[in-house]
């Protein structure tokens, strides 16, 4: 049975993607356009993504709730720049049971007018908040351009939303969960991102202020793949969200919210992926470890099966690992099958190997021999434990250094131009909007975030890139999904 090679990433990043997608079985089209299905495979790796994040989520005092999925279409109207944010993405239900609704329900594109109109409810007194929430579900936006994960009209996430008692404790928990998109990213998926604010144009529909991490792909574009907003009071007066303070004042809470979504399995794919297929971070990763018994005769399979089976026994307890017993496929398409689909570090058995007692294990982030190497039954599982440690280092390495060849700092409106066909360009902005939308118009690349002092140089930027007023801002503009 042959294995067929993939389209190759630096002559159509698209396709390739498109194909990995399906060929590992993360998702598949679904009959309405614009909406996936979601393969076990691929939710699996999403069920990763949920427990690592859901964990941190806890760590900080945040509770877990569900909310409906139709939201009365009067609620959007109530907080302008929201209804006119979302206007075009909605999708409206406008009759059920065969009737006419008296009035249309908005099917959730996201949950701050619901969660609002419950907080009304719900919170009296400063001694009911913080108030810290957040579900895990799905939603809707109607896109017009649509790609797998990062850009379909359903789409799965988490909605995290606070209310507070003041602007400062709100403010701090904006950034704190920006942070803890940050931790994930460089800890769980190995990938390095950029912490930044959105600018006014950018921001979040009926937000003060929006706050991004932002991942370069395979391809150099931009990846928005976590927001955390500041909402002020704007939604609390649009519900009337009110407490009794302390000093027996009523006063409006301040509320913030968040969310990170499947567009991260995305990232995942495009920026760790290569020409074989996926290639996993191994603490997100379905599977860690895949054992692969070799065999010539009858005779063989027996006694290799025997010690494979010993092997995923002394495994099994640490790791998420699985033997590949298939005998109707060859070795080599097994090797070929587990490379699309990313498992880092495969474990190979045969004859030889028992032997001597020893098991090959190749990992998947170095391809061919070189990602090869031996080891002694004994102590397995530490070895393999090390591995992966290593594995994940050099994925966030290996990404990180790519990120970092691909951003420039150009001098003219010029050089910016070439700078973004290219990758990112970091250089300083007036603040204007009119500035970005030329920037747009010409170049077909948008303001990604003004970068947090970790990412920005050191001396305040001098001119604006695009008007040579004075800047106020250093900008990271690219193209981006």
């Amino acid at each position: 049975m042959a294995y067929p090679k993939l389209p190759s990433r630096s002559e159509n990043f698209a396709e390739w993607y498109n194909q990995v997608v399906l060929r590992a079985e993360l998702a598949d089209y679904a009959p309405v356009r614009g909406c996936m299905v979601v393969r076990p495979y691929g939710w699996a790796l999403w069920e990763n993504i949920q427990k690592a994040l859901d964990a941190r989520f806890k760590a900080t005092g945040h509770q877990n709730a569900a909310f409906p999925l139709l939201i009365p279409l009067s609620f959007f109207e109530k907080e302008k720049e929201h209804v006119e944010g979302f206007a075009p993405e909605l999708a409206v239900v406008t009759h059920g049971g065969g009737k006419k609704l008296e009035e249309p329900l908005a099917v959730r594109p996201t949950s701050e007018t619901i969660i609002g109109y419950m907080w009304s409810k719900w919170i009296r007194s400063y001694r009911d908040l913080p108030m810290l929430l957040n579900q895990w579900g799905n939603v809707v936006r109607w896109e017009l351009r649509t790609k797998l994960f990062l850009r379909t009209l359903e789409f799965y996430w988490q909605e995290g939303h606070t209310a507070h008692a003041t602007r400062a404790e709100a403010e701090e928990e904006t950034l704190r969960m920006l942070r803890v998109y940050e931790d994930f990213a460089v800890n769980e998926a190995a990938i390095p991102v950029i912490p930044g604010q959105k600018s006014e144009s950018e921001k979040f529909a009926g937000a003060v202020h929006t706050y991004t991490i932002e991942a370069m792909m395979g391809d150099t574009k931009a990846l928005q793949a976590g927001t955390s907003h500041f909402l002020g009071q704007n939604f609390a007066r649009a519900f009337d969200i009110q407490f009794l303070d302390r000093d027996n004042q009523m006063k409006y809470v301040w509320t913030t919210s968040w969310g990170l979504s499947t567009r991260f399995i995305g990232a995942i794919i495009m920026v760790h992926g290569d020409d074989q297929g996926l290639v996993l971070p191994p603490r997100l990763a379905p599977i860690q470890v895949v054992i692969v018994p070799i065999w010539r005769d009858d005779a063989q399979q027996s006694q290799v099966l025997e010690v494979a089976r010993r092997l995923h026994a002394a495994l099994a307890s640490r790791f998420r690992v699985h033997l590949d017993d298939r005998d109707h496929v060859t070795p080599g398409f097994k090797f070929n099958d587990w490379e699309m689909r990313g498992v880092p570090v495969r474990v190979e058995i045969g004859p030889r190997d028992i032997a001597q007692q020893v098991a090959v294990l190749a990992r998947r982030d170095i391809p061919g021999k070189a990602g090869r190497q031996t080891a002694p039954w004994e102590g397995l599982p530490e070895r393999v434990a090390d591995l992966l440690d290593e594995i994940h280092a050099n994925m966030l390495r290996k990404a990180t250094a790519f990120r970092d060849a691909h951003i420039q700092r150009p001098d003219s409106y010029a050089a910016l131009g070439e700078a973004v066909q290219q990758g990112w360009a970091l250089a300083g902005w007036c603040g204007r909007a009119e500035c970005e939308a030329r920037i747009k118009a010409d170049f077909k690349a948008t303001n990604r975030c003004l970068p947090f002092e970790a990412h920005r140089p050191a001396e305040a930027p001098d001119r604006c890139i695009v008007c040579g007023e004075p800047a106020r801002h250093w900008a990271f503009f690219a193209k981006a999904y």
